[in-house]
């Protein structure tokens, strides 16, 4: 076992290793040059498509608003609690400002990704509308690439199972019995039926839970953060200063913080920030493809919104309520770091961290259940789908009862191995991306 989990970590060094950070913010910083900063010009024109689209008679399965919500379901995590946390403990402040970058250049690979999926999507056997990038890899680079999108459809199977099952559902039964004192036994139980009730509706169910709970739990993590902030307003300006700064600067070694490079703070950076908010994973995608809508690309500009939201905004609040409170240098590490970041402002910020990462593990779990049973369809056909449904309902009580060292480790490297089927697709697909924006604009 130690051997396989040394095999692991060497593996998570070279998938999320310099080649795969060039490929991610190469692939980001091309796709926004060829769209001429499109994602950043229209934002406000995303928001705007966001609230329109709350209702749609056009085709698809769901409206192009809980499209992103379900989207949304899957990103907003563990990540935006944990995940900044741990990017900072190991990377330092800086960690932020390059999570900030990857989240900017991100905004133009979720656009491209999506108007990719919506143009290449397909009805299956029952006639519902599946896309994402198995399909835009076969049907956009044609046959002699059907192996990488047999490979992305692999990855994303198994890796659903980790970062979007067993994953969240541990963290969620720690912070209920370490806030709330709940045995884990009773919410392995309680979160599967859970989970079996609404799964077991499909999509459609998915994302009226989603476009329910998301932004709620969006808006009252924000409105949390923001208090935090508020508290510690006078120290805003320096913390901006040292996330900065950071970001460029070996940070010397303090406090608990055993210090940090500049490559360190880039590659916590990246890598925390994709976790995050997926951009480029090829997961979002699959969601937006059940859109309500005949236009990709105006589906593509509320995708982008996912990663904007996820870590302009979330991550945003995390990660500064981190340095303003002064904790980054305490040692802490992971949902502990900013339970203190949290606390020290808040006289229930630990319990709002707690029932932050319940409600944000048990909406991923949501989102992730969508992701995997449409990669394992793409692979077995629609005859997949119910069982893939119960097996992920079985494994949320092995997660939320085990250990998951070595999931984590699993789940890290399935997520890089899914990413670079994708971007290889969005770069030569670029061509169809940049000439659908031009062509759209042009006529609205």
């Amino acid at each position: 076992m130690e051997s396989f989990s040394s095999f692991l970590d060497s593996a998570s060094g070279v998938v999320w290793g310099p080649l795969t950070m060039i490929l991610l913010l190469g692939t980001g910083i091309y796709m926004m040059l060829g769209l001429r900063a499109l994602p950043l010009r229209k934002v406000g024109y995303g928001f705007k498509m966001l609230f329109a689209g709350r209702k749609s008679t056009e085709s698809g399965e769901i409206s192009p608003f809980n499209a992103l919500m379900t989207a949304l379901s899957a990103t907003i995590g563990t990540g935006n609690i944990a995940g900044v946390a741990t990017a900072i403990f190991l990377g330092g402040p800086g960690a932020l400002f390059w999570m900030w970058c990857t989240a900017l250049v991100g905004m133009a690979t979720k656009f491209s990704e999506t108007v990719l999926s919506l143009t290449y999507r397909e009805k299956d056997e029952k006639g519902e509308f599946v896309g994402g990038p198995m399909y835009y890899i076969r049907k956009g680079l044609g046959a002699k690439f059907a192996w990488l999108a047999v490979l992305f459809a692999f990855f994303g199977a198994f890796a659903a199972f980790g970062i979007g099952n067993t994953v969240q559902a541990n963290a969620m039964a720690q912070a209920l019995e370490s806030a709330f004192g709940i045995d884990k036994i009773i919410t392995a139980v309680v979160l599967t039926i859970a989970v079996f009730i609404v799964l077991i509706g499909g999509i459609k169910r998915i994302a009226e839970v989603a476009g329910k709970i998301v932004p709620l739990m969006a808006v009252s993590y924000f409105i949390a953060g923001i208090a935090v902030l508020a508290t510690n307003f006078s120290e805003i300006p320096a913390a901006i200063s040292l996330v900065v700064e950071s970001a460029f600067t070996p940070v010397a070694a303090t406090g608990g913080f055993a210090g940090a490079g500049i490559m360190l703070a880039i590659q916590m950076g990246v890598a925390r920030g994709i976790f995050s908010n997926e951009a480029g994973l090829g997961s979002a995608p699959i969601a937006h493809a059940a859109a309500q809508t005949n236009e990709p690309v105006r589906q593509g500009v509320i995708a982008m919104l996912g990663t904007f939201i996820d870590t302009i905004v979330v991550c945003s609040i995390t990660g500064l309520a981190i340095v303003v409170t002064g904790v980054w240098s305490s040692g802490d590490t992971g949902a502990v770091l900013t339970s203190a970041a949290f606390s020290s402002s808040l006289a229930l910020g630990d319990e709002i961290i707690a029932l932050g990462l319940i409600v944000f593990a048990f909406t991923t779990i949501l989102g992730w259940s969508y992701y995997g049973e449409r990669c394992a369809q793409y692979l077995l056909g629609t005859r997949v789908v119910l069982p893939y449904r119960l097996l992920f309902v079985l494994a949320v009580p092995v997660g939320a009862l085990m250990q998951l060292d070595l999931v984590w480790k699993m789940a890290d490297v399935l997520n890089g191995l899914m990413a670079i089927p994708n971007l290889i697709a969005i770069l030569l697909l670029s061509p169809v991306v940049f000439k659908a924006a031009k062509t759209y604009f042009e006529k609205h």
